[in-house]
């Protein structure tokens, strides 16, 4: 009969720390809001570049 290999993880203790943050006060936004909000800005960008400015 085959030997069933147990896999282990590694210790955890190799000087790698995991940092667990609380919840904080702010804005929460999720990754899809930061998308669409920096796509808003690059067009409203574009836009202010090809528009003709008339300074009398």
């Amino acid at each position: 009969m085959a030997r069933k290999s147990k896999k282990t993880l590694p210790a955890s203790g190799a000087g790698i720390v995991r940092y667990f943050d609380d919840e904080t006060a702010g804005i929460k936004l999720s990754p899809n809001q930061v998308i669409i909000g920096a796509i808003i800005i690059a067009l409203i960008c574009i836009a202010l570049r090809f528009t003709t400015y008339v300074g009398y």
